[in-house]
């Protein structure tokens, strides 16, 4: 397995920066988030992103995936082809879409699945002259996919090659269902996986009770990583594993040394420093 860390929460840094941080904390390289004011961003990309995968090549790293802005849904965007023709340049191969929305008073599902497919069925076409793959999040919270069964309403049929599944334990732990079963019903198309963890807490509502989410450094939430890893091993998966260091932390708190915990707990549970 190949630990890559999500540069969304490293905005301000360079590709020089990123480079130095993965030497010093023994990651493989980036799922670089190619958005506004990032270093590669979609203005730059068909220049900054093959210039950005050298670097981290001559570096030893690589750019494992590209997660495109919210906004990228659909094949048509002005920017799709574009970015995906650097991609293909760059010999980056995964791309992550933005996110498809459900609201279940206002829309219907089967139809929403059928826009959703025919979204997907143009990007397969596209990512075909590309040799790019297509890839979407398991996000909870009322989106398209939330899930692996609801993902696989949206992927199954399509070339695996082409369209991938982007599956995330911790958001399974919101939405979700065990991981085990759910790797089951994608791991044809498993293309890459998110790491983060979850607390889901009991809050007071109208007398009674709900549930709030609250992302917290992996180890602390509710996610047994020993058995997704155990699951990733038994089932011989070797891609890449994308690190999100996305948490709920106060102000004033200790987001780096949280996000150098989290590079240390990623590479242990993979089995780094084992015999």
């Amino acid at each position: 397995m190949q630990l890559i860390v999500f540069s969304k929460m490293l905005k301000e840094r360079s590709i020089g920066e990123l480079i130095e941080l993965a030497q010093r904390h023994g990651y493989d390289g980036y799922d670089l988030a190619v958005r506004p004011g990032h270093p590669v961003n979609p203005e730059n990309a068909t220049a900054a992103l093959p210039e950005a995968q050298t670097q981290m090549t001559q570096a030893g790293l690589r750019l494992g995936m590209v997660t495109g802005n919210f906004d990228l849904l659909t094949a048509d965007h002005p920017l799709a082809e574009p970015l995906l023709a650097a991609m293909d340049t760059a010999d980056v191969r995964l791309l992550k879409l933005g996110y498809f929305r459900f609201e279940p008073v206002t829309m219907d599902y089967w139809a929403q699945v059928d826009e959703v497919r025919r979204a997907f069925a143009a990007w397969e076409k596209l990512a075909s002259i590309y040799n790019v793959k297509v890839c979407y999040h398991t996000h909870s919270h009322y989106c398209m996919g939330l899930n692996a069964a609801a993902l696989m309403h949206l992927l199954r049929d399509f070339d695996p090659a082409l369209l991938g599944a982007y599956l995330d334990p911790g958001h399974f732990a919101v939405d979700g269902e065990p991981f085990d079963f759910g790797l089951a019903m994608a791991r044809e198309y498993l293309s890459i996986l998110s790491m983060k963890d979850v607390l889901i807490e009991r809050v007071a509502k109208n007398g009674h009770g709900a549930a709030k989410t609250r992302w917290v450094p992996a180890g602390e939430g509710m996610v047994d990583w020993t058995a997704v890893f155990g699951e990733l091993r038994r089932t011989g998966y070797d891609g890449y594993v994308s690190i999100h260091c996305e948490y709920d932390i106060d102000e004033g708190e200790d987001w780096y040394g949280t996000f150098v915990r989290e590079v240390a707990f990623f590479r242990e549970m993979r089995g780094d420093g084992r015999e």
